[in-house]
């Protein structure tokens, strides 16, 4: 086996960049077919979602492999080379099998645990067949891959540890309120018909919105999903499909807007859901939320000349002043020189020369210092504590946007206006980093731990097959070969005792290939088990040919069968 895979995903890259790299539909066959036409990749599958990208391929040179398929990736993704390498990801052998069950099994996912991504893989797995870039390894890799998935699933509470990414993105919209008592009444618009929007309408359907428009590119699609959610028997919510061009007016009567299509721009800009909030949002919504520096600025106490035992200043009004000595900066701010030299004066206890006060406290050297300042500058420089920062209240969001798209189809800027909340695939990565785990991923390691072993260990035993039935064809022949001779020498021989005879040697033959034949494929299964075939091979002096032909022929065999019904 020499599984190599290549990607990058919200773990390895910004989503900025993930964004300019997305891979439609087009992009991704194109990028099958030049994977398996060059050199190093007799086999490939192609794993694209909103947040990866990754291109499994069976290679006979690592680094060879490494170098085509990194280059493949950015000459379809659109993004330079230089700038992409950064970013990717290489497993290789043990370590691939490693990454793609734990794909597979949601823990590798932007939301721990969403079952999700089991479909998308079906998906690439389906698509690198009909494509016919999927040979034995990949067919028995992702194959393997989505029975692990399930198994995880089923044996273990990681569903509990995360879900769907439309789930999560509604919880972040309700800003820790039960999504299903948030969502209650309100009217949803759901952007796309594909499989991720339809995810969404069926989750907001029973979190009880009251209503859901479908807004679609292909009106049939649209038509579809909104009839399946109104017939669904599990929720009682209406639905109805609208074009693509109603959007802007239904933005003005929805609650919350779903988006995830296709398109390879925006969707929605900033100024098309400003309008559509103005046209909604009544006009004291945001009456009084910038309210002027000055109602919210703390004053400061005023620097006077004052009265306690004969001091030049008034003490009682520098007190507050926090961080500064009475005698210091704050109390001596805007004073000129004459009159820092009486208070340095003062300080020293005695009216006598300046100097001799200076050298008396610590106070007096300082207003020393700031006398000579005022008589540079004129006066000292009235020092004031930093204002306070107005808090703007933001009004309660009219209309929230979930964007599940890469690339995204709400513009950013959208979150900068009032009344409107938008969670997109970047704010939904930021949150899940900080999201806990539960402790059934642990059980999920181990489950893939196993599983990466096992498979290792069948493909191991499946790289010797070949030569151990190409042995056994040997086998056959020499038998066969044997009985014709014996015919030649004894051309009086009756059927019972030459079928008896033949039937003899046959055992004999298998009674000694036996034991040899089940102890090598135990020892192939093995780590480092791989030189096993070619020992075999040698010991027994068997055509490569013969061996690679049983091969392709068990191959062929077992990608038919995996082409049946799922």
């Amino acid at each position: 086996m020499s599984l190599l895979v290549v990607g990058l995903s919200h773990r390895s890259a910004p989503v900025s960049l993930l964004e300019r790299a997305t891979l439609n539909a087009d992009a991704q066959i194109k990028l099958l077919q030049d994977t398996v036409a060059a050199e190093p990749a007799a086999e490939a599958a192609v794993l694209a979602t909103c947040n990866r990208i990754e291109l499994y391929a069976d290679v006979d040179k690592f680094h060879a492999g490494v170098a085509e398929l990194s280059t493949l990736l950015a000459q379809h993704s659109g993004v330079g080379l230089d700038e992409l390498t950064p970013y990717l990801y290489v497993h290789y052998e043990d370590r691939a099998v490693h990454h793609l069950f734990s794909v597979a099994c949601g823990l590798d996912s932007m939301v721990v645990g969403e079952g999700q991504i089991l479909g998308q893989i079906k998906d690439s797995l389906a698509k690198a067949q009909e494509l016919h870039s999927a040979g034995r390894l990949l067919n028995d890799l992702f194959q393997q891959a989505l029975r692990v998935g399930k198994r995880a699933h089923s044996e273990t509470g990681i569903d509990r540890a995360g879900q769907s990414l439309v789930t999560f993105g509604l919880q972040q919209l309700s800003s820790g309120t039960a999504v299903e008592a948030w969502a209650k009444g309100k009217r949803a618009l759901v952007i796309g018909a594909g499989s991720m929007s339809s995810l969404a309408a069926a989750t907001l359907a029973r979190a009880g919105v009251a209503e859901i428009v479908v807004a679609n590119r292909t009106s049939d699609r649209a038509e579809r999903l909104a009839q399946i959610i109104t017939e669904s028997p599990e929720t009682d919510v209406s639905a109805r499909a609208v074009p693509m061009d109603s959007v802007p007016f239904e933005l003005t009567r929805a609650d919350v807007a779903v988006s995830c299509t296709g398109a390879t721009g925006l969707v929605l800009t900033a100024d098309a859901v400003a309008a559509a909030v103005a046209d909604r949002v009544p006009e004291d919504a945001t009456a009084g939320s910038t309210a002027p520096l000055h109602d919210v600025r703390e004053e400061l106490p005023p620097t006077s000349v004052g009265v306690e035992d004969g001091c030049p200043l008034d003490l009682s009004a520098v007190q507050g002043a926090s961080g500064f000595s009475v005698m210091g900066e704050a109390a001596v701010a805007g004073m000129d020189a004459a009159t820092l030299e009486q208070h340095a004066a003062w300080v020293g206890g005695t009216a006598v020369d300046r100097r001799e006060a200076a050298r008396s406290t610590p106070e007096a050297e300082l207003i020393t210092e700031l006398a000579a300042m005022a008589a540079t500058v004129g006066r000292i420089p009235e020092r004031r504590r930093p204002e306070p920062v107005a808090h703007i209240p933001r009004p309660a969001p009219v209309l929230s946007f979930l964007d599940l798209a890469m690339p995204r189809d709400v513009d950013a800027a959208v979150h900068r206006l009032a009344g409107v909340r938008l969670v997109d695939i970047e704010s939904l990565a930021e949150a899940s980093a900080d999201a806990p785990m539960a402790a059934d991923v642990d059980a999920v390691r181990r489950i893939v731990s196993d599983e990466v072993a096992a498979f290792g260990a069948a493909q191991r035993a499946a790289h010797i097959t070949p030569t151990v039935v190409a042995l056994r064809a040997m086998a056959a022949e020499v038998v066969a070969g044997e009985i014709a001779r014996l015919d030649g020498r004894l051309p009086g021989l009756d059927d019972k005792h030459r079928a008896e005879i033949t039937q003899t040697v046959r055992r004999v033959v298998d009674k000694l290939l036996h034991a040899p034949t089940v102890r090598v494929k135990q020892l192939a299964a093995e780590p480092g088990g791989a030189g096993y075939a070619d020992a075999l091979r040698t010991l027994f002096d068997l055509d490569q040919e013969t061996v690679a032909s049983v091969s392709r022929a068990e191959e062929d065999s077992e990608i038919s069968k995996n082409r049946g019904p799922a």
